[in-house]
């Protein structure tokens, strides 16, 4: 297997449940809301960033993009934690996004930094768990998806 291609798909749905009545008849008549849906899994109802009229209390196309980065990150630091012996017990990440908006509404991500905070038992060698930090960024499917960089300031605790 190594070395060869293995293209694999994904697929979710989007459905808009915004529509407060008139459709789009109007720019402040419909409601920036809808759901992902994938056959099996729980639905995730999301809406705009609060700074563009959408609801605060739910997810933004903005927040699902840092938690995916972060979750993948994780997911490949257990994955080496594992392998270099590191155990880990606990892992927290707060991850912060920095974007920009230009002339005529258009934004992008600029920046990312992960902000894990892992707990790993007594005795780890907090060099080699810190180190695998850096491994990620060559494997993660969506660090190396993003087209800004990602930092990574790891934060560690000790399990007594």
């Amino acid at each position: 297997m190594a070395g060869q291609r293995v293209d694999h798909s994904y697929s979710t749905r989007v459905i808009w449940t915004g529509n407060t009545g008139s459709g789009t008849a109007t720019y402040g008549g419909y409601a920036r809301s809808w759901d992902i849906a994938a056959p099996g899994k729980p639905v995730v109802s999301c809406s705009n960033d609060p700074l563009l009229g959408g609801d605060p209390t739910k997810m933004n196309p903005e927040d699902l993009l840092l938690s995916a980065l972060a979750a993948c990150h994780m997911l490949w630091y257990l994955h080496f934690a594992a392998e270099a012996g590191v155990v880990v017990v606990r892992y927290v990440d707060s991850p912060v996004g920095v974007g920009t908006v230009g002339n005529g509404g258009a934004g992008q991500f600029t920046a990312a930094t992960l902000r894990p905070h892992v707990t790993v038992k007594a005795g780890t060698d907090l060099a080699v768990a810190t180190a695998l930090h850096g491994k990620i960024g060559a494997v993660c499917f969506i660090a190396r998806s993003v087209n800004f960089p990602v930092h990574h300031a790891p934060r560690f605790s000790i399990e007594g």
